[in-house]
């Protein structure tokens, strides 16, 4: 079923367990993805980033998402990952994603509370959901501040509870060690520095962007400290292609020919068990549909 982001992390934040947003630049994807979170009983957010554009326009994987959505047994999300650019988040919204991260963060904190507050009160009279981001998140493969001794990056609470506050926004992705890419070394995540951020923001949801390369059980942790949406991809992606040349290469050792056909469903169920993995840890030992009373 197709939901918009805020009715689905409202509950996930009274609740305590998280709901994964991925990304599917792909009709794979986005079937493992779909599978895998039916089969776990989980929301989940898909998403469409801008970075992705040029490999996939959003005019041609919109119809796959939304119509993979509304089929969904569990309440799906269609999202736009890191819109910067107006243009490119109302292609999103004109062509039915029912929730938008507008990312301000590379501005001043009064942009971005101008920019994001202007955008919610546009788009919510149709039920459009908004994420914002406040901090500074690393986005290169040797910028990385987890368990760095500066703290300089992480969201400060005060101005969390002020954005929010001033915004009305649905969710807030903020900062506290994690980075986006692949990681150099285990990042390690400041809780006491979440807690600060849970505390100051009330019953806004939080996001925790970067979450692919940190440990499944640091996840729970986050998640357990008041994280309700888990932004993860870049591993998932990796160990997708990893298992593909695995499959390539027990062929070649057999003599066999590589069908890719065969090698894209072979995939899709590799993926689908690894999304499974990751569901388990957002679900902090939750038990979705029976506290719902859905069964």
């Amino acid at each position: 079923m197709l939901v918009n982001l805020k009715e689905m992390l409202t509950d996930a934040t009274r609740n305590r367990y998280g709901v994964g947003c991925i990304n599917a630049p792909n009709t794979t994807y986005l079937r493992a993805l779909i599978d895998a979170a039916e089969e776990v009983n989980i929301p989940l957010v898909i998403d469409h980033a801008e970075v992705h554009d040029p490999l996939i326009p959003l005019e041609r994987i919109a119809p796959d998402l939304i119509g993979c959505a509304r089929r969904a047994k569990v309440p799906v999300a269609v999202h736009v990952d890191h819109g910067e650019s107006m243009n490119f988040i109302m292609r999103g919204v004109n062509n039915g994603f029912t929730s938008v991260m507008y990312d301000c963060s590379k501005l001043t904190f009064e942009e971005n509370v101008s920019r994001v507050k202007a955008f919610i009160e546009m788009v919510r009279p149709a039920g459009i959901s908004v994420e914002a981001e406040l901090g500074e998140m690393p986005t290169t493969l040797n910028d990385t501040h987890g368990g760095s001794s500066a703290s300089t990056a992480y969201t400060d609470p005060d101005l969390a509870h002020e954005f929010v506050e001033r915004t009305g926004v649905d969710a807030l992705a903020v900062t506290f060690g994690t980075s986006h890419g692949i990681y150099e070394k285990e990042p390690v995540l400041d809780f006491e520095h979440l807690k600060r951020l849970r505390e100051a923001t009330g019953e806004t949801p939080l996001v925790m962007h970067g979450s692919s390369g940190v440990p499944l059980p640091d996840i729970t942790k986050a998640v357990a400290g008041g994280i309700s949406k888990v932004n993860y991809y870049s591993y998932l992606a990796v160990e997708s292609s990893r298992f593909a040349g695995e499959v390539i290469e027990a062929d070649r050792a057999e003599g066999r020919p590589t069908f890719y056909h065969e090698l894209v469903e072979k995939v899709y169920v590799h993926t689908k068990a690894e999304a499974k993995k990751l569901y388990g840890a957002f679900l902090n030992g939750f038990e979705y549909r029976r506290a719902r009373n859905d069964e």
